[in-house]
């Protein structure tokens, strides 16, 4: 099950999207589709179909924000997180092989365009959790298991 939580900033990043769905590409699709319906017959007419299937993913898209929007939980930093990964954290691994990498523990929506993001409910947030600068942490993916240890945590405040 997917956990329904967000940082203020991912929260900012979703209302934008729907903003400008809804403000600025909808009306503006909505007029294409209106002009190429003028020209006539639509069956043939390759700028109205392709302009209707955009709006649809542009309606199916905003109905799907308005819905997360109201079902997820804003989750902000305090300061009993420091120390300790937790939701929001910063945090930097290293492998056995010297090999670093800088992460951030955010909600499933946050995700998107951001490889430095993973979801609360991955493998490796999980076993992140909780754990504090110097732990080692094992990570049990459906590929393999490997073994990090925790160098760094921070918190955007």
């Amino acid at each position: 099950m997917k956990t329904m939580w967000i940082t203020p900033e991912g929260l900012v990043k979703l209302k934008a999207e729907l903003d400008h769905l809804w403000k600025v590409e909808r009306p503006e699709i909505t007029q294409k589709v209106a002009w190429a319906a003028s020209l006539g017959d639509r069956s043939e007419n390759a700028d109205y179909h392709y302009n209707k299937k955009r709006l649809r993913e542009i309606d199916k898209r905003v109905h799907y924000l308005r819905k997360c929007i109201d079902d997820l939980k804003v989750i902000s930093y305090a300061p009993f997180q420091e120390g300790k990964v937790l939701f929001g954290a910063w945090v930097e691994i290293e492998n056995a092989k010297g090999h670093k990498i800088r992460i951030r523990i955010v909600g499933g929506e946050e995700i998107i365009e951001r490889r430095d993001y993973i979801s609360i409910d991955s493998p490796m947030a999980q076993a992140l959790l909780k754990k504090e600068v110097g732990d080692e942490v094992l990570v049990q993916t459906p590929v393999m298991q490997m073994t990090w240890k925790i160098r760094k945590i921070e918190y955007e405040k």
